[in-house]
Order: C-alpha cells, then structure tokens, then sequence
C-alpha cells in the first residue's frame, strides 16, 4: 500500500514558482491573469483552494482538474568564494522542469450548501546541482520538499449577496536535503516525513451582478519530521520541527463591459514562521545540524483581464509582483530565492456541453540575487560560498472544466 503515496508525492514533486518554496500553481485558468482575482473569480471547482465559499458561485456538480509544468533556473556565478570548496565549477543549472497535478470537485447538495474537495500541491521545492563536486557542495547539492493537499470543503449560500466556506487539510510532507561533509567519503543526507492538518476560510461578497469581492485564510501547518540523517557509514534516528506559513487573500473580480473582466489580487504569507530548521537526534536528544532560514512575511500582488473574444474563445493576461521572505544576509544555496516578476498569457475554450479548456503560460523574471553563505564545520574549517545567481522560471499549465 506504501507505493500509492510514494506515486502521489512523486507526481507532486515541483521547484518553487512563488515565494521562497510556496506553489501559487493550483489550477491553470487563473495562470493566464498572474492568478489575480484567485479568490473571487469562482468559475470553476478550483476555487476549493483559492476560497471554498465561491463554489455556492457554481450549481450542480463541477468538476476541475488538470496539471501545470514548472521549469526554474538557478544559475551560480562564483565572486570571491574562500575556505573549503568544491573543485567541479558552478554546478550548472540547479533547477529543472517538474509537473504538478491537481483536481477539484464541488456538489451543489441542497439549494444553499455545497460540498467539495481538492487535491494539490501547496508547497513544492526541487534545486539539485548537477555536479556533486561543484563549488557549493558543502552548503548544498540537492533540496527537495513535497506535498500534497487534501482539502473536504464546506460552503454555504447565506444570501443573494453573502457567502461563506471553511475547509480542512491533511497535508502530508516529503523532505530531502544533500550536501558534502569534510572527511566523509560520498555525502550527508537529511530525511524526513510528515503529515499534518490546517484550515482554510473563506467569503464571498457579490456587490452586484457585475462586481464580487472575495477574502480567505489558509492556516500554517506544523509538521515534526520523522527520518535519518545518514552517511555512507552511519544512520541516525532522527526528528525536525518545521512549521509552513498561513496566507490571507483579498481579490476583486468586476465585469467592466460585455467584453472585459478584470481582477486584482492582494496576499500576504506569514514565513516568519520558518526560522531554522534544527535537527534533533532521537538516540540522545542532541541537536545534530541547523539548517538557517529567518525568513519575513511576503507580500504578492497581482492585476489581470479577460477579452471575450467569441462565444467560444476567452483570451487572458495578467502581471504580479511576488517578494521574497528572505535576506541577502541569509540566503542559502537550497532555496536562491528573490524578488520576482509574473508575465503571464493564457486563453479559455468553452466548448459548451462538452466543458472547458483553459491553457495558460508565465515568464517570471527574478532579480538576480546574491549570496554569501558560511557553514563552520569546526576550529578553522570553513566553507564560505559568495557570488550571485541568474534566476528564471516558466510555467505552462492547462485545465479541463465541467458542470453536470
């Protein structure tokens, strides 16, 4: 039974495309608008994630699903790295393309309740140099984090101009961290595993027939992972605190004209939840390794529209500017995050009884961040890694929407 779940968490593998390792990609209709209006535009079932209340928006059943791929670069460029390095170069491009799924499907049970359930990736994180010698290696060689999300709703219709939502979430969670060690022939290997559950809320406010404003929460989630910390000639028990960040949504979705919507999005994630992760020995109740984050809360903002092109044919754009929750001072060689800037296209085919498809395209261009990381492995041994990267990511996705 162990390799259902392993399938699962291998389909949900992805790089980070949001803040620090937070996956904004939970459906591709709103990719096309830079996810701008995510919690009040309510078209389709994916809006169990955005903002469960917005499925009293839909009747009947709906049902959503589809997949969206996610390709980031990280490029290091070395400047004035010292101490105990690598000799194999740069390490190449550490980021790469992976696929992450999604699905979602709502049931209108009585003329005022809904009931729905998602299934997703909240937070997804893949870097991974492709050379196990390269300058870097003892601060990292490979970091990856995986999730998955499942989501019962709740939305009830109060009136015409109100409605409100809550969900819970069982969110389970895969960890995996490289790096090189002095003295230690192969590599260190920290890993670990949890599952955990959350909250999410929601309401939607319908201001006319032209105009609607939605608001939603999604609770931190806080996990111990349960693993090894490993090498090629020792296995330790091991745990590790980690808590992910909770994030508010406000957007607004406004029919302008018969041609033209658009949509704003404001949210801000709490991240100052993830300080340090600190790795605790199960034998002796020792803290083992550190793993330093100190990361602030961000902020993401996004404003797009759609062009009613046909009966059939809606076409798309959108922009958002995403910050970072970490520092030039703390930034790692795991997660070389920065500030980001959302370029985004898409287009929906309504195909009328036969459901939609909607398929959508981002360019996220990042501020070249910098670097300057130290890791102290005792008296005199030092490993200080400086330089900046070249950061990039694209991301395609596409959805297939049906009501019955």
């Amino acid at each position: 039974m162990r390799c259902i779940p392993a399938m699962l968490l291998a389909a949900f593998s992805a790089s980070a495309s949001a803040a620090a390792f937070q996956l904004w990609e939970q459906n591709a209709s709103g990719l096309g608008t830079a996810y701008a209006g995510s919690a009040a535009v309510a078209d389709n079932a994916s809006t169990i994630y955005f903002n469960p209340a917005g499925m009293t928006n839909m009747p009947g059943i709906q049902l959503s699903a589809g997949v969206t791929g996610v390709g980031p670069s990280f490029e290091f460029q070395n400047s004035g790295s010292n101490g105990l390095l690598g000799t194999g170069g740069n390490g190449g491009n550490a980021g790469s393309w992976a696929a992450v799924p999604n699905a979602y499907l709502s049931w209108q049970v009585a003329p005022d309740w809904f009931v729905g359930l998602g299934i997703s990736a909240p937070f997804g994180l893949k870097t991974e140099y492709e050379n196990n010698n390269w300058i870097g290696r003892y601060q990292a060689l490979k970091s990856e984090v995986t999730t998955v999300n499942y989501n019962p709703s709740l939305a009830w219709r109060v009136n015409d101009k109100v409605s409100l939502g809550v969900g819970v979430n069982y969110q389970t969670i895969d960890a995996e961290m490289t790096s090189a060690v002095p003295g230690v022939r192969g590599y260190s290997k920290l890993k670990g595993d949890d599952g955990a559950w959350g909250w999410n809320v929601g309401a939607l406010f319908t201001l006319s027939p032209a105009m609607r404003v939605g608001v939603s929460y999604r609770s931190a989630i806080s996990y111990t992972l349960d693993g090894t910390a490993s090498t090629a000639v020792s296995s330790t028990p091991v745990k590790a605190d980690l808590k992910l960040p909770g994030t508010f949504i406000l957007s607004v979705w406004q029919q302008v004209s018969d041609r033209w919507e658009a949509m704003g999005d404001l949210s801000y994630s709490q991240w100052n939840s993830l300080n340090s992760l600190n790795v605790i020995s199960r034998n002796t109740g020792a803290q083992i390794s550190s793993e330093p984050f100190n990361y602030d809360n961000s902020w993401r903002i996004a404003w797009g529209a759609a062009y009613k092109a046909t009966e059939a044919w809606k076409l798309k754009f959108g922009i958002a500017w995403d910050t970072t929750p970490t520092t030039n001072e703390y930034r790692s060689a795991r997660v070389p995050d920065n500030d980001r800037l959302w370029f985004s296209l898409g287009a929906q085919w309504n195909g009328g009884a036969y459901g939609k498809i909607d398929v959508g395209y981002a360019y996220l261009y990042l501020k070249d961040p910098v670097i300057n990381q130290s890791k102290t492995f005792g008296p005199g041994v030092t490993s200080n890694l400086r330089g900046s990267y070249d950061d990039s990511a694209q991301i395609l996705g596409v959805q297939y929407s049906k009501g019955f």
